[in-house]
């Protein structure tokens, strides 16, 4: 069949407005389709990406403030590797929704390595680490063997450096959160716990270090103070003591050494609330807009009056015996200034 040439000319023929209503109507006619497709009072979601879940890493996740984080956070609807060194733990958090139980000694490197990798595989990234894996050891600093101080140091101050530096990649990648589970023996150094707050100092350290040099690369980092909280660790610690056949009867100090097995007898784990305040702040120190770089996780006005004590006693003891101390006007200046 033979088609008509086309006049070139017609395009060039159509005036002004004839191509404004030509427009108007084509317009019209596309808003019309829309509110067939979405009746007013809907939204159009236009080709939404699904949003990804977040991932987190929390260290010694079997018990106690550990086991708190890791249900707390997949019950928000974030997905956690839960890490814990026995068999029947890592079983116990996978059955849990949201919950991955990894094989994690924060002692062991090859366990590190493989923790990588695991969640390198997981296709989720990481988007933060709570290094809260820890072990307390309660004793009389001058009576205590070198080797307690290597047993704590391993797991609280190298296990944190040892996560970190490994997972590093994952969360700068992700720019991300870490949160450091530190201790009121952090800021404080309570009697007969010396090696523990000897640890916890030092994560003080490592959390202020780490969260000027992360700043730089997008992380932000924040340390967190638990008060005492419902846990094994003195049952743990004093399970210790007594394997290695400590008798407080050859203690050097009779007073303290009495008071450390009263606090073996009456296993005080037990007299205090759930670490549910350690989560809350773990919660708002990884998610939260405007992130906190210290929290002190505490139940009792107590504990928030001990260590608001000791900081303001180390204040005073800073600003004097020397030419550059400051007034008491100025030192409320610079309080004000800081609140």
């Amino acid at each position: 069949m033979n088609q008509s040439p086309v006049n070139i000319n017609h395009f060039s023929e159509i005036t002004p407005e004839q191509s404004m209503i030509s427009t108007l109507a084509k317009i019209l006619s596309i808003g019309a389709l829309v509110l067939l497709i979405f009746p007013i009072g809907t939204t159009p979601i236009l080709a939404a990406e699904p949003l990804q879940q977040k991932a987190v890493l929390v260290t010694g996740a079997s018990t106690g403030i550990g086991r708190n984080i890791a249900e707390r956070l997949a019950s928000e609807g974030y997905f956690v590797y839960a890490g814990a060194r026995k068999h029947k733990d890592i079983e116990a958090l996978s059955h849990i929704k949201n919950i991955q139980g990894v094989r994690l000694d924060v002692t062991i490197q090859d366990d590190i390595d493989a923790a990588v990798e695991i969640i390198k595989s997981g296709g989720r990234g990481l988007y933060g680490i709570v290094n809260n894996a820890g072990v307390v050891v309660m004793g009389i600093l001058a009576e205590t063997e070198e080797s307690e101080l290597d047993f704590v140091f391993d797991v609280n101050v190298y296990g944190p450096y040892r996560i970190t530096k490994a997972f590093a990649p994952m969360i700068i990648e992700s720019k991300g959160r870490i949160s450091n589970i530190s201790s009121m023996a952090g800021i404080a150094s309570p009697q007969a716990y010396g090696v523990y707050s000897m640890s916890k100092h030092a994560v003080e350290a490592f959390s202020g270090s780490l969260s000027l040099e992360m700043a730089t690369v997008g992380v932000h980092v924040s340390v967190i103070e638990p008060g005492p909280y419902n846990s094994n660790a003195v049952a743990s610690s004093c399970k210790r003591r007594s394997e290695q056949g400590y008798d407080p009867a050859d203690s050097l100090f009779k007073d303290l050494a009495d008071e450390l097995a009263v606090a073996c007898d009456d296993q005080i784990d037990n007299l205090y609330p759930e670490p549910d305040a350690v989560a809350d702040a773990v919660l708002h120190a990884l998610f939260s807009d405007e992130p906190q770089s210290r929290y002190l996780a505490i139940t009792d006005q107590r504990y928030a009056e001990v260590m608001m004590r000791d900081v303001l006693k180390q204040l005073v003891e800073l600003n004097t015996g020397h030419a550059f101390g400051y007034s008491r006007d100025e030192l409320i200046m610079m309080l004000d200034e800081a609140l």
